[in-house]
């Protein structure tokens, strides 16, 4: 469940929320007895939605932007056994993400003429390890995200369920400052279902 943030201290709209998926691998490194690292990667969808008006007015305008990365975790996770088999566990840690797709999506209606668009984001073509960001313009997303993320769930001998949030700081448009306040960044809830190879 995907959103960004839309004022200064962070705060988003859960009107904005939008139904994403994740779906990846994740290892499991006992480091001593009940801690673990995690490191992992994901494919992932991020974004948000937003609406003026309803389908039934005569003007109305829907647009939904649903960015995908490859994001790859890296969590400490503390792990206290429940039962025989199973165990509940608890981590945060930080994550580093790459924009690799995605789709800007809008429709609506003009004084009742409809219009609908489709167009694949466009990010920017940043250098990573260079202080600048290269390839900024107007319309254009950041490419690398980063931010914090924790993790809280139930394991068993061949599958886990987990509760998941990350707290992205950077933010979206390219060539802004991310440090200048918490406004439009990635906020995602995610619930996972995984299973042991």
């Amino acid at each position: 469940m995907a959103n960004v943030s839309i004022a200064d201290d962070g705060s988003i709209d859960d009107a904005k929320t939008l139904v994403s998926f994740h779906a990846g691998l994740q290892g499991d490194i006992k480091i001593v007895p009940f801690l673990y690292v995690q490191p992992g990667v994901f494919f992932t969808g991020k974004g948000s939605k937003t609406q003026i008006g309803s389908t039934s007015d005569a003007t109305y305008h829907r647009a939904t932007t649903n960015p995908m990365y490859i994001e790859v975790p890296v969590n400490i996770v503390l792990k206290l056994p429940v039962g025989d088999q199973s165990k509940f566990f608890i981590g945060a840690g930080p994550y580093a993400a790459m924009g690799v797709g995605g789709k800007n999506k809008q429709e609506g209606k003009f004084l009742s003429a409809s219009y609908s668009s489709t167009k694949k984001i466009e990010f920017s073509n940043d250098d990573p390890t260079t202080s600048a960001e290269e390839g900024t313009g107007f319309g254009i997303m950041r490419r690398f995200d980063y931010g914090v993320n924790g993790t809280i769930g139930i394991e068993g001998e061949k599958a886990l369920f987990s509760v998941n949030y990350g707290l992205g700081l950077a933010k979206l448009q390219s060539g802004t400052n991310s440090n200048a306040n918490e406004n439009n960044k990635h906020r995602v809830l995610s619930f996972t279902v995984g299973f042991r190879l």
